[in-house]
């Protein structure tokens, strides 16, 4: 499946569990050897009762993630057109907490146009101050959406070598436990975005990406509440409700296939 390009492996835990995810991930994410995708993830029963199902994600280095917006949306599409709930509302349990989906339904088709996802509160603060000492980053903007986020606004972002600064800041000493990497460039239809991930390099999209670089630039007063990211793989709005604390996240959900994998060995 994939969500505004951030393309990942999605296996129904639930039916065919996997004893070892780290190594699936990486083997089946090689674009050459392999499917080919951002990372796997697991659609599972909650550990709680307080949700409905759960999400594991693994980057394509095997590298597991806390959250990801756009694998979110992908799993409200996947649980709801092949039959697992009835729901409009889905709970999903993350290693970041409980996010909550609305589903937009079709009543021609009755498939999922949209899903809205409950990105929870965005937390910023100065990155330089985590290792003192350490050489400087260029100015942004740190925001976790439960993983890290550093938020860069350019003039230009085609001038940006991502595959350059992407990798060199992901591993940057004020970031110990590596770092998502997003350039931003305000524009009058929207904010365009690129994003390094953490453990997958350069993708088309990133949903906590999206949501950390929209508070980055309200936080910064570049925008107000709502605000349109675009993205090589496709557009995400966001929405700041200053009243719940909560970003909002809304955008498209799409099947691509469906196929049979062999275990690596």
């Amino acid at each position: 499946m994939q969500g505004c390009g951030n393309d990942y492996i999605y296996v129904d835990s639930m039916r065919f569990p996997i004893a070892d995810p780290q190594a699936c991930a990486i083997a089946w994410s090689d674009r050459h050897k392999g499917i080919g995708s951002d990372g796997l993830v697991l659609i599972g029963r909650s550990p709680v009762p307080e949700a409905d199902f759960s999400m594991r994600i693994f980057n394509a280095d095997g590298s597991e993630a806390m959250m990801c917006g756009n694998a979110a949306r992908c799993i409200g599409k996947y649980v709801f057109e092949r039959g697992l709930t009835g729901q409009r509302y889905i709970r999903l349990h993350t290693l970041s907490g409980i996010r909550q989906l609305q589903l937009e339904i079709s009543p021609e088709n009755h498939e999922v146009v949209s899903v809205t996802v409950d990105m929870g509160t965005p937390l910023h603060e100065n990155a330089q101050q985590f290792v003192p000492g350490k050489a400087p980053l260029p100015e942004g903007t740190f925001v976790s959406m439960g993983n890290p986020h550093y938020v860069i606004f350019v003039e230009d972002i085609s001038a940006i070598d991502m595959a350059i600064e992407g990798a060199r800041l992901e591993s940057h000493p004020c970031f110990p436990e590596r770092c998502n990497i997003e350039f931003a460039e305000m524009r009058p239809d929207g904010i365009r975005m690129r994003v390094w991930e953490r453990g997958s390099g350069i993708t088309m999209a990133c949903g906590t990406g999206a949501c950390a670089t929209a508070f980055a630039a309200l936080a910064t007063g570049r925008c107000g509440n709502r605000s349109h990211i675009i993205m090589d793989g496709g557009e995400l709005d966001i929405e700041w409700k200053q009243c719940e604390e909560t970003l909002y996240m809304t955008g498209p959900a799409e099947f691509v296939f469906d196929g049979e994998v062999e275990m690596p060995i």
